[in-house]
């Protein structure tokens, strides 16, 4: 038998590329990680997690009653142990579109709606989508959620980022996005309410992003799992509000404000009300990608009974 430390197996990461990839996926998250992890576990002064997203992890936070009693329901009616459907539960995809048409001047029904394995599958998906359309790119914002721009890389989709802007309440420069934008330029993300920011955008800028994001013949990517977690005197305004000028694909997720982030429960939502995306092919491409993943688990899906 030949020497083990010899050996060649064609399963073998290669080394240079695999630091490669690491810089470009790991980034924030596993940094913030690496940081806790080194703290000298004997120093007494209690750590602040600056990188923690989760408000579940503190015993001030907890969620309503009501939403544990329809876990617990679901498990005992023993209705959902069984395999949920491709794009969700009925009942559960029409429990998110009435929520979201609360705040929406035309109606979402079932059929837009998608559930996910949290926010964060929501992301992949439509992502996902956007390399089916060749060398396209996208634009972020800078401060942003840095997992949109390590799943980009990580499927080669060009990235280019816009500023925020600190002295106009990190709203979007527009101006920069314009500039930025080209032939191949797919959709913008906007994240709001803010993370890291913390900013609420108001119904003037947004209909500007609108109105810019039509200009440039790209679709708006709504990141809006913070929805109505709003601090200060603007109030927030969903994207949708105006997808009749621009098509604007929502998502979000019942994580941070029922307090449940372990829950994964999300959703990708197409509001679209002149058919854009149905036509370019987009819906359709959404749904070959939801075609071959796991989804979230059945019992998890009544969380539709108390958004």
């Amino acid at each position: 038998m030949e020497n083990e430390a010899e050996k060649r197996w064609g399963f073998e990461v290669k080394k240079e590329l695999n630091r490669a990839r690491e810089a470009e996926v790991a980034a924030l998250r596993y940094a913030s990680v690496s940081l806790m992890e080194s703290v000298d576990k004997n120093d007494p002064r209690p750590v602040i997690p600056l990188g923690h997203g989760d408000p579940a992890a503190f015993p001030c936070f907890r969620t309503a009653a009501v939403a544990e009693d329809a876990i617990v329901d679901s498990v005992r009616s023993s209705m959902f142990n069984c395999y949920a459907p491709m794009f969700g539960l009925p009942l559960a995809r029409r429990a998110v579109a009435e929520y979201l048409n609360r705040d929406l001047p035309y109606k979402l029904s079932a059929d837009d709606i998608y559930i996910t394995l949290g926010c964060m599958e929501a992301v992949e998906i439509i992502l996902t989508v956007i390399t089916r359309l060749g060398a396209a790119n996208i634009l972020l914002p800078r401060p942003g959620w840095p997992f949109y721009e390590s799943f980009a890389k990580r499927n080669h989709i060009e990235v280019r980022h816009f500023d925020l802007l600190p002295e106009r309440g990190w709203e979007v420069d527009l101006e920069a996005v314009e500039a930025l934008a080209d032939e191949n330029t797919a959709a913008i993300v906007i994240i709001n309410p803010c993370n890291p920011c913390g900013n609420v955008l108001t119904y003037q800028h947004l209909q500007k992003i609108a109105e810019t994001a039509r200009k440039l013949g790209i679709l708006v990517i709504a990141d809006e799992v913070y929805g109505h977690l709003a601090f200060g005197s603007t109030p927030y305004i969903p994207m949708g509000v105006f997808g009749s000028i621009v098509p604007v694909i929502t998502l979000g997720s019942i994580s941070k404000r029922w307090i449940v982030p372990g829950w994964r429960f999300g959703w990708l939502a197409t509001n679209d009300p002149n058919g854009v995306l149905q036509k370019s092919g987009i819906v359709g491409s959404i749904k070959a990608c939801l075609g071959v993943r796991s989804g979230p688990s059945t019992l998890i899906q009544v969380c539709e009974m108390f958004l």
